[in-house]
């Protein structure tokens, strides 16, 4: 697999890398991303490797992530058809205006107009709501982000950060109003968060969305710059006001496992854990965000891995959380409900847990 291993996201035809270039840290305005000229190198080195996909936000760096990604691509004509631009709104960046921040109409329209200025470009390929805004009318957000499609400065939407219930609200009312629905779903997802897995991700399969995790890494906890050699001693940007990086014994013992995986393959420890998120079910593009050229590259080597059944089962051992009452008995409600007969291929496997149920519990 390569970048040029393009999917679909989520049910439509919209074709993206298996990683996307995340933009958070283009601009050094919040004090910790990449100066333009390095971000302009990598941009241009995902391009020349087969990238096509970019994902910003109207907020990420104060407005300067759209900007430079609107001198490098938008205001090439050539570059802007070959790349799918994702930006984001909902988070106010007019500070003192009520009507700039969250998800009713007049403050998309107005922050869709400011993006496309910023990016200088005549529509967006992919627009997100940043985060679930809870005092507008989900009806007027969904028509309003339809409205936007039908008049061509949208060409698709997506969500990122909502509960699961609100986001299958909407896409409900968009399949029954015939408005533009979501095709993909931006979470936090990695092998140090994986709580996802126990409603968004089974919604998102259920509903077809696309999911495009965010912060793979953590932050950067599983970059390989943190081990259990150097524990509170290595410096960057997770530093507690004590000066050191915090881990558990669980997160050590993740970090362990994924430095002697990469030895095998002769690799990093962060592409062996971008190799794991890209590969779970439901998963169509990854977020990767980087400061220089080469963590890109170093990312990059993830879409070249190809993890054992035995290696990914090792890592999913170390990082599978504590189960949630839904998770921990869902082969148990089937069989409680059919009676233990295979239907449609499945047999419940846990008839067990019938002898472990308290009276009055269920």
């Amino acid at each position: 697999m390569s970048l040029l291993s393009y999917k679909t996201l989520g049910k439509s035809g919209l074709k993206v890398s298996p990683l996307c270039l995340g933009a958070m840290t283009f601009g050094e305005d919040w004090g910790w991303g990449a100066s333009v000229d390095e971000t302009t190198r990598m941009i241009n080195t995902y391009i020349e490797k087969g990238g096509n996909f970019i994902d910003t936000a109207n907020i990420y760096t104060n407005n300067h992530s759209e900007k430079i990604i609107g001198d490098v691509v938008g205001k090439n004509s050539s570059l802007r058809t070959q790349m799918v631009i994702a930006t984001k709104f909902a988070n106010n960046v007019f500070p003192g205006n009520p009507n700039t921040g969250g998800t009713g109409n007049k403050s998309l329209q107005t922050n869709l107009e400011h993006s496309l200025r910023r990016l200088q470009t005549d529509y967006i390929d992919l627009f997100w709501i940043h985060s679930w805004d809870f005092l507008t009318p989900m009806e007027e957000t969904m028509r309003s982000l339809d409205n936007a499609v039908k008049a061509g400065k949208i060409r698709y939407i997506g969500v990122s950060d909502a509960p699961a219930w609100k986001i299958a609200q909407a896409q409900t009312a968009a399949c029954f109003k015939d408005w533009a629905p979501f095709i993909g779903l931006q979470i936090e997802y990695s092998l140090l968060q994986r709580t996802v897995e126990d409603e968004l991700v089974p919604m998102a399969l259920e509903l077809g969305l696309g999911i495009t995790p965010w912060s793979p890494l953590k932050g950067g906890l599983l970059s390989g710059k943190y081990t259990r050699e150097n524990a509170g001693r290595a410096s960057g940007r997770l530093q507690t006001r004590n000066g050191d990086v915090q881990l558990t014994e669980q997160q050590l013992n993740i970090i362990d496992q994924l430095q002697k995986i990469a030895k095998t393959h002769n690799t990093t420890p962060a592409a062996v854990a971008l190799s794991w998120v890209n590969n779970k079910p439901g998963v169509t593009s990854t977020i990767i965000g980087v400061r220089n050229v080469k963590q890109l590259e170093d990312n990059i080597a993830a879409t070249d891995i190809h993890l054992t059944t035995e290696e990914v089962a090792s890592l999913d051992a170390l990082s599978t959380p504590p189960k949630t009452f839904l998770a921990e008995y869902k082969d148990m409600i089937p069989m409680l409900q059919h009676g233990g007969i295979t239907i449609n291929g499945f047999k419940p496997t846990a008839p067990q847990l019938v002898a472990e149920m308290q009276p009055g519990r269920y």
